[in-house]
Formats: structure tokens, C-alpha cells, sequence
């Protein structure tokens, strides 16, 4: 016993964008730690493990999430953010030379431990599979940006994670391998342009099942077969590392992924620079009308926990919403985090975009969706750590009803705003249809919805509104400039050019990403 007190010990490995390479200035770092078997995650890593850093000075902001898809503690280290994830592995002792790659690793271990481990063992699978890894890393980091910056890069609410992008960069790296940065980001959105969801992406065969955990297999597993935007880890167990994707975050990619296809064959005919293809994309001129969710608490410590459970449950009203419409009533969640900071309470706002689907049977339809909001707002009232205070209101707002705390820090932009979304319609990216853009703004949604924004309270039976809430979220009402932007543009003239340019062609892009 002596001994193995003595010889106890525990690695720390890292994975995502730092261990791939592609990490930032300010970005957070993904870590595993691997400790022995008599080491658990639910007393040890979760309590004891808590308890510990919660004493020391340099941790702020702890956060453990236990019941995450894969289990992990939140936290900043002098500054830098972690997310530290646990897995326990039938060893005794850890070996310092361990390969985190030896498939009997996960011999006798639980499926979140499996998940924890593969984050590491995907990375290392990934760097492995790239013929160059440079390119690779380039590539990736351009490609990251693009995604955050239109607002495609969130995997809670249905749209692209980080070890998506790398799956989908790899495989264009596999598809091209002689080939540089620049010709790879033009054929990333060539190929996925015209890819044919629900077909997978692979970076390898998929292996047998080895240690009896369910691979990604749609024959085999009838919940597989739901998945719409299949992107499959290389690593056993292979699983679909997209499956929060549902059909409106899909349809949003695909028309960023023409978009973006369009900017790609204007550069190659030098119509375009690269700086515009990581033009941000304008949500709120986009859309006329927005579901606005607006999470209170009553200090940011709280707020910081009851946030994450919303936003981890946002995905789940686009999901309702799509059920309950036929998917007549197209939805569009923003993962840009709002915050209003004259409200004497922690505040965050998201914002999903609302449209009718295109077509003429829909036009004259009426949504009414306040019991599906109503649905929504019973399953996140299920939060077992819920505390006085805590609250969600859900409303309806018009582009012209906005709050202003929007627009406080853009009031210069407008006009480089018009420019760029006027450059989208160009491309036929938009949150609005033609014909939509011909209706009536005050019969946008068919009045299914009440005309002023209705808020939505959560809250514990029996609990009454703290008196904080009639200053925090009084409805503000702006008139905004009702002029159409619009424009007379044509498309250019496709190319099938080869875009062979030097890899210093899209440094203006990555000078961006390192500021």
C-alpha cells in the first residue's frame, strides 16, 4: 500500500486547437487528465479535485459540468481559460510514457471516459491522416475564423465545433494533398457546396467494434439515421462528432458555404480579396423578425452557471420550433452573446431569426408558437440547481423593435454594414426571401404572434419575482431606420480555375486571427 501511494500519479494531456496547433492569443486550452482506476471522477474529480482549486487563489470562475455529453470542469488559471476533462483508465499506475493511442486503453472503462479520451486520441488520429501538416494547420486556422465570424461556429446550438472543422479541413487535405492554403479554403467551399448530406465525412474506414461500444453505423443504429450533417472522428470509437446539427442550423452552413464558394471563384478571377470572404455576417439586417431570449441572474457567478444551461438547451427550441411548424417556420440561432450593461442585474441575450420557408403555399400561413416557447420554458425550468433569481424571458421582437444596447457600439458601422450585407444578397445569403422582402412587416409572422414582445418567466413553483426583475428587463422599444437595403447585383461568372496563389495570399486573412 506504501508503494502504491508512492508511485500514485496522474498526466495531463492537451487536445482541440492547441494540440493541433491552431490556437490564438486569449484562447482557452482543452486538457485531459488521466489518472489511475481507484481514482474516480464523480467523489475525486468532481469533489475533492473542486474543493481544491476552489481554495486557490489563481482559479476564478470554477465550473464543474458533470452531466455534459463529455464531462468537465470550467475554470480560469491566472487568466487562461481551462476546461479540464477526467478519465480514469484500469491501471494501477499511469506510466509517464503512456500512448494515449493503445486502443486498450479503453478496456473496462464507461462511455464518458471513452469520450474524454478521444478527444486526445482524434487530434493525434487527425495530424496522423494530413499529408502536410503545415498546410493543414493553415488552412484550419483560416477556416476557423471564417466560421466564427459569420457565425457558424457553435457547437451547443447545431452549428460547427472545433474538431469538426479540422474533420472537414482533413479531408479536403486528403482529397488535395500536394495542394497550398489558399487552393485548399477554395476547394473547402467547392466541396461542401455540392456534398450531398446526409452522406459522411471519413478521414478513414470506420473499425469494427472492438470493445463493445456502438461505432457510427446508420444500418445498425436507427438513431444514426437521424443525423443530418454526418461528420465521422477517425479514432475507435467512431461516433458522429455533428449530432447536434439540426435542418435549419444545416440549411444556414450550406448557404454560408455558397457564400463563401462565390467569394473563392471571384478571387480566382481577382474580382475579390480574401478579407472578404471573412466579411461578418449581418444577422440582425438580415431577419425582420427575431425570438429574443434574455437570461437573468442576480450576480455573474450565477448567471455564469444558469447561462450554460440555457444555451446548452437553445438547440432544443429550434428542434421544437421546426416540430411544431412542419418546418414551415425556418429558425436561425445566432451564437453571438449579447449583454446589456445598464441593467442592475447579470444579464445575456441570444437571438434566433425567424422565416417563413420559401415557397406559396407558406406565405399566407400563420405560425403561432407561444406554446412551443411555453415547452421550452418548462424543460429549462427542470434545472436542479436552480436559485432566486434566476430567470428567462423569451419574447418576439421586429427589427424595428431591437433593443439598443445592440447598436451602442456600432453606430459608426452602418454604412460598411450596408456595404457588406448588400454583398450578400449578392450571393444569395440571406435571412429573408424575395418574397418575404415583399410582405408587409406587420404581417410578418401572420399575427400568430402578439405585436409587442410577451415575456416568458421561469421560474420554481411557489417562488415569487424578486422586485430587481421590473428594473432588469423593462421591454426597450427603438425605432430603427426602416429603408430596404438593397442593391442590383449579378452573380459572377463561376470559374473552375485552379487557385494555385502563393500561401502569403490569405496572410491578410491569419494576421487577423493573431491579433
Amino acid at each position: 500500500m506504501d508503494q502504491l501511494v508512492e508511485d500514485a500519479n496522474a498526466l495531463i494531456f492537451t487536445f482541440g486547437p492547441y494540440r493541433l496547433g491552431v490556437h490564438g492569443p486569449g484562447a482557452g486550452m482543452d486538457t485531459l487528465c488521466i489518472g489511475p482506476s481507484y481514482v474516480n471522477r464523480e467523489e475525486d474529480f468532481f469533489f475533492l479535485l473542486y474543493n481544491i482549486l476552489a481554495e486557490m487563489e489563481e482559479v476564478t470562475e470554477l465550473q464543474p459540468v458533470p452531466d455534459a455529453h463529455v464531462p468537465v470542469m470550467k475554470f480560469k488559471f491566472d487568466g487562461l481559460s481551462i476546461d479540464l476533462c477526467y478519465a480514469s483508465v484500469s491501471l494501477l499506475v499511469v506510466p509517464e510514457d503512456l500512448d494515449i493511442s493503445d486502443v486498450s486503453l479503453l478496456y473496462n472503462i464507461d462511455e464518458p471516459t471513452v469520450r474524454s479520451l478521444n478527444g486526445c486520441r482524434d487530434a493525434d488520429k487527425i495530424l496522423k491522416l494530413v499529408p502536410n501538416v503545415e498546410h493543414f494547420c493553415t488552412t484550419l486556422q483560416c477556416l476557423r475564423f471564417w466560421a466564427k465570424r459569420l457565425g457558424v461556429y457553435s457547437s451547443a446550438i447545431g452549428f460547427l465545433s472545433g474538431v469538426n472543422c479540422a474533420l472537414l479541413v482533413a479531408r479536403i487535405c486528403e482529397l488535395y494533398p500536394n495542394a497550398v492554403p489558399s487552393l485548399l479554403v477554395s476547394r473547402f467551399f467547392r466541396i461542401y457546396t455540392q456534398w450531398q448530406w446526409p452522406n459522411p465525412v471519413l478521414l478513414c474506414s470506420i473499425g469494427e467494434d472492438e470493445h463493445g461500444f456502438n461505432v457510427w453505423d446508420p444500418r445498425r443504429n436507427p438513431g444514426d439515421q437521424t443525423h443530418h450533417m454526418p461528420i465521422i472522428t477517425p479514432a475507435y470509437h467512431c461516433k458522429n462528432s455533428s449530432y447536434n446539427v439540426s435542418k435549419s442550423t444545416l440549411r444556414v452552413m450550406r448557404e454560408q458555404f455558397q457564400h463563401g464558394n462565390k467569394i473563392c471563384e471571384e478571387i480566382e478571377l481577382n474580382k475579390a480579396s480574401w478579407s472578404a470572404l471573412v466579411e461578418p455576417y449581418l444577422f440582425f439586417e438580415s431577419y425582420k423578425n427575431c425570438l429574443q431570449v434574455d437570461i437573468v441572474a442576480v450576480d455573474v457567478d450565477d448567471l455564469r452557471a444558469w447561462k450554460g444551461w440555457v444555451n446548452s438547451r437553445l438547440r432544443k427550441l429550434t428542434l421544437m420550433i421546426e416540430r411544431d411548424t412542419m418546418e414551415m417556420l425556418q429558425c436561425h440561432p445566432y451564437p453571438q452573446e449579447y449583454i446589456d450593461t445598464i441593467k442592475q442585474c447579470a444579464h445575456s441575450a441570444f437571438f434566433m431569426g425567424l422565416q417563413r420557408k420559401q415557397g406559396k403555399e407558406v406565405q399566407d400561413r400563420q405560425f403561432d408558437i407561444r406554446g412551443t416557447v411555453d415547452e421550452f420554458r418548462h424543460s429549462i425550468g427542470m434545472y436542479n440547481f436552480w436559485k432566486p433569481g434566476m430567470y428567462i424571458f423569451v419574447s418576439h421582437v421586429r427589427r424595428r423593435q431591437l433593443p439598443p444596447y445592440l447598436f451602442r457600439d456600432h453606430v459608426c458601422k452602418q454604412s460598411r454594414q450596408s456595404r457588406v450585407l448588400a454583398q450578400q444578397h449578392a450571393h444569395g445569403v440571406s435571412g429573408t426571401s424575395s418574397g418575404e422582402r415583399d410582405l408587409k412587416r406587420e404581417n410578418d409572422l401572420g399575427g400568430g404572434l402578439p405585436e409587442k414582445p410577451v415575456a416568458i418567466v421561469t421560474h420554481k413553483e411557489g417562488s415569487a419575482s424578486p422586485d430587481i426583475l421590473d428594473k432588469c428587463l423593462t421591454v426597450e422599444v427603438v425605432n430603427l431606420d426602416k429603408r430596404k437595403l438593397s442593391a442590383e447585383l449579378k452573380p459572377g461568372d463561376a470559374s473552375d480555375s485552379s487557385a494555385i496563389k502563393d500561401v502569403s495570399s490569405i496572410s491578410s486573412v491569419l494576421e487577423k486571427i493573431v491579433i
